[in-house]
Order: C-alpha cells, then sequence, then structure tokens
C-alpha cells in the first residue's frame, strides 16, 4: 500500500470513530439511547483454548425472518442491521465452568474472549456454552444484559473443512456486485436459496470416511458482520451443519484486502489445530483458487482436498485448470466441479467420506 493511502486510510479512521464517539455521546445526552444487548458469534477452541468473538449494539428492532416474509419487509430488516449502532468501549464479563475474565470492546463495539483454561476439557466434542455480562455502560431502562455464546471444541477429529459461503454454500452471484446486493436486500435465511446437495455433502464430511467423527466446519466469506444473523439462520434452516462463521467488518477504512483477510483466518486456523490435516471448499468467482493454492504452498501435507465450484466463464476455467495443476503438482488434488454430487464422489474415493453418502448426495443434487 502506497504511503497516501495509508495516510489517508488512517485519517479516514480516526475520523469514523471520532464521528462514532460523537454520536453516541450525543445520544446518551439527549436520552435516545434504545436498550443494549449482546451479540455473540460461535466461537472455535481446543481442549486448553477457547476463543469468541461478539458485539454490544442497541436493539435493532429486526423482526425473526419466515418463509412468507415480503420483500419489502426483508429490506428494511436488512437496512436496520446496516444501520445498527453500536456500544463503543463497553466492558463485557465472560464466563466458562468457573472461570471469569472481563474484556473492553472496541470502538465499532467488538470484543474478542480468549480463555486459557486451567485443565484441558475432557468432554465429548460439540459446542460449549459461554456466558456473556455487560458490566458498563448501563443500558438505558436499566436491567441486566446477558447473552450465552457457543464454542465448538473438536476432539479426535479426522480432519477439518475451511469452506467459503458465498457461491460455494449459498447463491450469491457474487462476480455481479450490483445483482449479489439485491439478493442479500430482498431476500432472508429462509429465501436465499442453497445449492443443491450442499448440506448432505457438508454432514458426510463432518461425520468422516467411517461416518462416525465430529469433524468441524469453519466458513469464512467476505460479508459484512452486520448479517451474521442472516448467515447463521441460512444454515440452520437449510439443514447445513453448523460452524464457526469468520466475517469481515465494513467499515469503510477496512473495506478491500479480501485476500490478505481469507489467508489470514485460514494460516489462523492451521495454526490453532495444528495436527488437523483440512479440506478447502470454494468457488472459481473471485480468488479462492489463488488463496488455496497459497496455503497448498504455506503447509505441505496438510491440505487432503480442495473442491472448487466452477460458476464462471470458459476463460476463468482455464486458470483454474492451471492453478489445479500446480497443486497437483505439491501433493493436493484441486478439483474443479460443476456439482455438488463431483466432489462427494471424488471425497468417498478418498476416504472422507463413506461410500454410502455419495447416494444422499446425489439424491440431494437432483
Amino acid at each position: 500500500m502506497t504511503d497516501w493511502r495509508r495516510t489517508a486510510l488512517g485519517a479516514a479512521k480516526v475520523a469514523e470513530e471520532r464521528f462514532d464517539a460523537f454520536r453516541f455521546g450525543l445520544k446518551r445526552r439527549l436520552g435516545l439511547l434504545d436498550p443494549f444487548e449482546i451479540l455473540p458469534y460461535r466461537g472455535y477452541g481446543t481442549a486448553r483454548e477457547l476463543f469468541l468473538r461478539g458485539r454490544v449494539l442497541e436493539r435493532t428492532g429486526i423482526t425473526r425472518a419466515g418463509q412468507d416474509d415480503t420483500a419489502w419487509l426483508n429490506v428494511r430488516n436488512m437496512a436496520r442491521r446496516f444501520a445498527s449502532d453500536e456500544v463503543p468501549e463497553a466492558r463485557v464479563r465472560a464466563s466458562f465452568e468457573g472461570t471469569r475474565i472481563e474484556t473492553r470492546a472496541g470502538v465499532e463495539g467488538f470484543f474478542d474472549v480468549s480463555f486459557r483454561l486451567p485443565e484441558p476439557l475432557d468432554g465429548e466434542a460439540g459446542w460449549y456454552p459461554v456466558e456473556l455480562e455487560l458490566l458498563s455502560p448501563p443500558s438505558p431502562g436499566g436491567g441486566e444484559v446477558r447473552s450465552t455464546g457457543q464454542v465448538l471444541v473438536p476432539h479426535a477429529a479426522g480432519f477439518g473443512v475451511i469452506s467459503d459461503l458465498d457461491d460455494t454454500v449459498v447463491r450469491s452471484s457474487a462476480t455481479n456486485t450490483l445483482k449479489m446486493a439485491w439478493i442479500v436486500l430482498r431476500n432472508n435465511a429462509h429465501t436465499r436459496l442453497p445449492f443443491e446437495g450442499v448440506a448432505a455433502f457438508y454432514e458426510a464430511l463432518q461425520l468422516g470416511g467411517e461416518g462416525r467423527s465430529f469433524n468441524p466446519i469453519f466458513y469464512v466469506s467476505s460479508s459484512p458482520w452486520n448479517i451474521y444473523d442472516v448467515l447463521e439462520d441460512f444454515l440452520n434452516v437449510h439443514g447445513v451443519p453448523p460452524g464457526p462463521l469468520f466475517l469481515k467488518d465494513w467499515s469503510p477504512t477496512v473495506l478491500g484486502k479480501h485476500r490478505d483477510y481469507k489467508l489470514g483466518v485460514i494460516r489462523r486456523l492451521l495454526r490453532m489445530y495444528e495436527d488437523l490435516p483440512f479440506v478447502l471448499i470454494g468457488d472459481s468467482g473471485e480468488e479462492d483458487p489463488e488463496i488455496y493454492l497459497q496455503t497448498v504452498r504455506e503447509h505441505p501435507g496438510r491440505i487432503r482436498a480442495v473442491y472448487i465450484r466452477d460458476v464462471t466463464s470458459e476463460r476463468r476455467d482455464a486458470e483454474v485448470r492451471a492453478i489445479a495443476e500446480e497443486a497437483r503438482h505439491l501433493g493436493t488434488e484441486l478439483i474443479p466441479v460443476q456439482d455438488t454430487a463431483e466432489a462427494a464422489e471424488h471425497a468417498a474415493s478418498i476416504g472422507l467420506i463413506t461410500p454410502e453418502a455419495v447416494s444422499g448426495v446425489r439424491a440431494a443434487s437432483n
């Protein structure tokens, strides 16, 4: 990044933070603040460490999505998500099995919780609850502000899965910015459509080659944290296995940097689960093939397979085939696929899922 751009972004960030602080202070003085809430995001961890992210906001008034919601109601709810008002510098206490820690949110209301456990967890693989409580500032109208987050801890997994979301799990038309924006605005978790067979395939990957594992699935997207609830509900509604979601802050000062952001998340996960091989799933629409090839280069022997859904033109297909050839020379198969069943067939051939699971994916793909 050039010096002038770095300086401009730094100045914009300072201006943005000062405006947010001024707006929050003015609303508090005028008694215009809405009650506060803590929104936890699905976390991840190991037997010795737990990580959880969340955000403290004024209540947005978003209604729960339904199958019969009108496009106008969906647009209104989406507008409220992007117009949400954060509570800067909020203090939050997190509790897990008798251990308590305190953390402070940043100016955008985001906070991070990190537990280093005195004794390793000896329970089964799955989701562990973390209790969250707002300590300050007090919520308008009084009363306690509490929430419960969930942290995924895999034990004895065979491998992990890192998956993109847009045009990989959910139909988004990510290569057409205006069309994607329109799809996101006018739809909700019920009306946005997954690719056929995705739920069955991801469930098979979670169960593994013997059908008895609990392999963790992590979702990495450049979508903003503002629509976290939409994506979480989408996975639930369509039966796609839940997993931690890694999204981006769409502040004007941090837009872009898609490749660096996504590589950063992948590197963090591979460091945390250092003994676990991974499967990477994405699409040809943006930079997934290049990002996953870089991951294969940096982590030889760690990537069991890469699946790339073909959503682009023949010219892009040629680029992906060249990337696949380089990945093959590095010892990892990068497989461009037309549909989910094709990915499932390959996954079964190398022992990632059971052979019996393929028929279920194929049936769901028709």
